[in-house]
């Protein structure tokens, strides 16, 4: 039955699906797995770093973009949409300012991106962007965000979350650990982001992309060498915890 339906993006299904969005989200599935996690005075992006050839230059094999000198994207899915979709933003965050005098909001650039998408929902000649992306920054008030938005588009504000593959344990992994504690360090709010990575993330530091955007501060790309110093302190606490759990049981 479904084959009569996927053919045009504007035609709906019986049971009210549009097949051509849910293959976009499948696209999504495949993407390289990326995390956010927002604290009190910091927003943090984590992606995983897909091996490159040999002979590629990494820079231009990138999943964490600057909209504008407050807002930063990390994405999962085509990277050729997100290209197009990173650069109709960024046109939007400067038009806004020329206008406004004033710096886009998180939420004004997430509905602008959100609704951009679901144009190429209802447009026949077109398909759904295949990409989500995960939006951080600060508004001008000081205030930390952290959106989500999908192929359909839809968006919603997080305190942490995860888009592409895997996403499902990660974000459980952060619903397990995501504190109140944990918000107030800026510290932990990365090694959360990159504990969480690491559950799907097998290689280490040079398998993992971190930027940290802090309040009056540009977005930051922490260097292997301080990825590998953050990843070497988790693998302490796991043992600390480890032995502690031995002690209880030999008590016992």
């Amino acid at each position: 039955m479904s084959a009569r339906y996927d053919r045009a993006i504007t035609v709906f299904s019986p049971d009210g699906h549009l097949f051509q969005v849910e293959y976009a989200q499948e696209a999504v599935k495949k993407g390289s797995t990326a995390v956010g996690v927002r604290g009190k005075s910091i927003v943090v992006l984590g992606v995983e770093k897909k091996a490159v050839a040999k002979l590629q230059e990494d820079r231009t094999v990138r999943k964490i973009a600057l909209i504008d000198d407050h807002v930063a994207l990390a994405f999962a899915g085509l990277t050729a949409d997100a290209r197009i979709l990173i650069n109709r933003a960024r046109t939007e965050c400067q038009s806004h300012k020329l206008i406004v005098e004033d710096p886009v909001t998180l939420e004004y650039i997430t509905r602008h991106i959100a609704q951009l998408k679901q144009k190429y929902t209802q447009s026949n000649g077109r398909r759904p962007f295949g990409l989500s992306a995960l939006i951080i920054g600060f508004d001008y008030d000081g205030t930390p965000h952290l959106y989500q938005t999908d192929p359909s588009g839809t968006y919603h504000e997080w305190k942490a979350n995860a888009i592409g593959r895997s996403a499902k344990p990660v974000r459980e992994f952060l619903e397990k650990h995501y504190t109140e504690e944990v918000a107030q360090s800026q510290e932990e709010c990365i090694k959360l982001a990159l504990k969480a990575l690491l559950e799907v993330v097998q290689s280490g530091a040079k398998n993992v992309e971190l930027a940290v955007m802090k309040e009056n501060e540009p977005l930051k790309m922490l260097e292997l060498e301080e990825v590998e110093k953050f990843i070497t302190e988790i693998e302490r606490e796991k043992e600390e915890e480890a032995d502690k759990k031995k002690q209880k049981k030999g008590t016992n």
